[in-house]
């Protein structure tokens, strides 16, 4: 069976699999809606009212940032699928029917998207001027804004003084290992060292050791959660089967590489740089630990993606989906049977607990301000003394739309309208590509 073959029945699967979940309340992607399924799941709404929240909560996303980002990279970004399989799950009927309908619906809109996400790709490498190349620089600042974000999460929980202590150390890192970092073992074999990957990891270390100074004050809000909806957490004990196999879904999907967990990773991986991104994902897992596990005991209903580690396995397996699967699974399994575990062990370290909030927050932030950065990067490659302009327009005006683009999609947003537009203008010769 050749690789493309597979990759499709993965993604097929996978997106059948988290449609049916969602249809039975067992997991869903999206964040915001997971606290509203009980609701629904308790007959306190109706059909139509969980379907319009998710629609709302998650189209939006898909549209205006999933898919753009994954468009630049050639890869999927995992909110292209799961946020619309939760979509697809919420408006599809109760019973037998609603499962088929579910299972399909997913599977055919994974298909769907690695096709066409693949087909607008060559698509755009067709028109008369083509701005796939430039589209690359819209990731480019990531990867090396990705290594302030420990710094920023340490402002956040602790204070200007010691984000400032960790910035130098991992700028310094930065320095050090881009000058020296990479080791000569002879025989015209070297090893080069991610600069990168290595300032992250300095960062990631001050983060952790300060996070775990703080003591805790005698209460134990998780273990209390557990004890209270003890009911809930049983609930998706019971479904780890389910949840097991879209975990192994998930770590084989990136094991190909048509899948990634986030921005940051995804762009790593279309650079060839695996370990650097499986580094990246290991950080953002940890931010997810406490976010997942509270909701997963107050609701009842766990994400398809578990606390996002199933993606690391992935890129650690990176060729070998078939291993990545079993142990995709299997560190599923081990999520969900260890819920209640680790939600009690977390009120031992309160810092570190409160550390998850500031770690997404500081990821945005830092995402943020890189996709724009990139976006007018690249806008400006596409049409020189006009992207800038372009981008800095559509940010502007967004913020006064009635139903604005979250703001991480911009750049991305921005770049490809562009893209599209000087294409238009340059068929009406109102437009003359600069030659690179």
């Amino acid at each position: 069976m050749d690789t493309k073959t597979i990759e499709l029945i993965v993604i097929a699967l996978l997106g059948g699999l988290c449609a049916i979940m969602a249809n039975k309340g067992i997991a869903v992607f999206n964040d915001g809606l997971r606290p509203i399924l009980p609701e629904y799941l308790e007959k306190k709404i109706g059909k139509k009212e969980l379907a319009a929240t998710s629609f709302a909560l998650s189209f939006g996303l898909v549209i205006g940032f999933g898919i753009p980002v994954s468009i630049g990279a050639s890869i999927i970004l995992v909110h292209s699928i799961l946020l619309m399989t939760d979509i697809i799950g919420s408006w599809a009927p109760e019973g037998k029917g609603g499962l088929v309908i579910s299972g399909l619906l997913g599977a055919l809109y994974g298909v769907g998207l690695v096709l066409g996400l693949q087909a607008v790709v060559d698509l755009f490498a067709q028109l008369p001027v083509n701005f796939m190349p430039a589209l690359s620089s819209v990731g480019a600042p990531i990867v090396v804004g990705f290594s302030i974000f420990p710094a920023i999460a340490i402002a956040d929980q602790h204070g200007f003084k010691k984000a400032a202590v960790t910035l130098l150390a991992s700028l310094l890192t930065l320095f050090v290992v881009k000058q020296f970092g990479t080791i000569d073992l002879g025989n015209g074999t070297a090893i080069k060292l991610s600069a990168e990957g290595m300032s992250l990891l300095i960062g990631m270390i001050f983060m952790i050791a300060f996070a775990m100074q703080v003591k805790g004050d005698g209460a134990s809000s998780n273990e209390t959660l557990v004890s209270i909806f003890l009911e809930r957490v049983n609930r998706i004990q019971s479904n780890w089967i389910w949840l097991s196999l879209t975990g192994g879904l998930v770590a084989a999907s990136t094991s190909l590489m048509i899948l990634a967990g986030d921005p940051i990773s995804l762009k790593l991986l279309s650079e060839g740089k695996v370990s650097e991104a499986a580094l990246a994902a290991f950080a953002r897992g940890i931010g997810f630990i406490p976010l997942v596990f509270s909701t997963a005991i107050v609701t009842g209903v766990y994400s398809p993606a578990g606390a996002t580690f199933v993606f690391v396995i992935g890129m650690l397996l990176s060729g070998n989906p078939l291993i990545a699967f079993i142990a995709g699974a299997g560190l599923m399994f081990v999520e969900v049977k260890m819920l209640a575990v680790v939600a009690k062990a977390l009120d031992r370290y309160p810092g570190v607990r409160e550390m998850g909030e500031h770690i997404r927050t500081a990821m945005n932030k830092v995402l943020e301000i890189a996709l724009l950065v990139g976006g007018a990067v690249a806008s400006e490659k596409i049409a020189p003394g006009i992207g800038y302009f372009w981008v800095i327009g559509l940010l502007l005006l967004n913020r006064k739309a009635n139903k604005p683009v979250v703001e991480l999609a911009i750049g991305p947003v921005a770049a490809i309208s562009l893209g599209i537009l000087v294409n238009l203008l340059f068929l009406l010769g109102l437009f003359t590509p600069v030659a690179s």
